[in-house]
């Protein structure tokens, strides 16, 4: 199935491991990813604090460009990317003025026609279309699947038939053979784009959450956006110090997951870039990543603003 795909600065950049685990699977699952074709940053996550048109028309040419290159549906992985493209579409589907002028400021024509998808949305398709026959490797461990803000936030955008408990992702990996722990903290906040400028908030706020995910027994934590991936991987350091306790649970992307039960590799997966180490073991099944000092020398050169994560 032909679907398009808009990457999004980070999967291309910060969290490459997230667009090297898609790219992977998608294939496996029967999907052609279309990347929509000269694409730009959506502005996120601070175009819409700086000036509404601005936030409006970034999103808007993205989706301009799909709808002309005849792409009627839009993968859009980023959880944080999907917001400012799902809202974008909504907001000017609202308002016939202002979808006008948008379309005068892009300098292209902008109909709202090409839906906008989320990376569970899409593999929910996948799970409920032969996804359990591709299951050569059952991942048979507990996972805290975490959906963070943005999934089901704002009331208009939320795609999960639950907005303060989603199944959605908890019955992907199920298919995949691992085991949903309940937990009250699947929704709550990281921290969200405070990474940088308010590092102690999010070392409380992503503290909370790896903390209760190891308490409920849970193996590895699964999400599905590079923001939250940051906060709760990369930022590990900086939480073990806020509580004073070291923590190993490793942080994978639900496409890392699948990945890992249809046969692949996790380095073919991009696990080996994580700040926290990969690592299960089980008598079917060994899964171990070099940890960050190790991979040092191997390791690419850091983006901007990524020094502690692996390349």
């Amino acid at each position: 199935m032909k679907i398009g795909y808009f990457p999004g600065c980070s999967l291309l950049g910060s969290s490459r491991e997230y667009g090297e685990s898609l790219t992977a699977i998608a294939p496996l699952l029967g999907l052609e990813l279309t990347e929509v074709p000269d694409w730009n940053c959506c502005g996120a996550s601070a175009a819409h604090s700086l000036n509404h048109k601005l936030a409006l028309a970034l999103p808007a040419r993205i989706l301009a460009l799909a709808e002309r290159a005849g792409l009627s549906e839009l993968l859009v992985p980023c959880s944080a990317c999907f917001t400012r493209l799902a809202g974008t579409r909504y907001e000017l589907s609202k308002d016939e003025n202002l979808r006008r002028e948008i379309s005068r400021i892009i300098e292209l024509p902008y109909n709202g026609t090409t839906r906008v998808l989320n990376v569970v949305e899409v593999l929910s398709r996948a799970a409920a279309n032969g996804l359990k026959e591709k299951v050569s490797k059952p991942f048979g461990r507990k996972v805290a699947c975490y959906y963070g803000c943005y999934l089901t936030r704002p009331a208009a955008l939320n795609t999960c038939k639950r907005a303060e408990d989603p199944q959605e992702m908890d019955d992907i990996v199920k298919v995949c053979g691992a085991e949903p722990i309940d937990w009250p903290f699947k929704v709550e906040c990281c921290g969200a784009g405070l990474s940088v400028a308010k590092l102690d908030s999010v070392a409380r706020l992503s503290g909370q959450i790896v903390d209760d995910a190891v308490r409920r027994g849970a193996e590895a934590i699964v999400v599905a956006c590079p923001m939250c991936h940051t906060n709760l991987d990369l930022r590990r350091d900086a939480i073990q110090q806020y509580r004073n306790q070291q923590y190993s649970i490793p942080v994978i992307y639900i496409s890392q997951l699948i990945g890992l039960t249809m046969g692949l590799s996790p380095d073919k997966l991009g696990m080996q870039r994580h700040h926290v180490p990969v690592r299960f073991e089980r008598a079917a099944q060994t899964i171990s990543t070099p940890a960050p000092a190790a991979a040092a020398s191997a390791a690419a050169p850091a983006q901007a603003g990524t020094a502690e994560k692996r390349g």
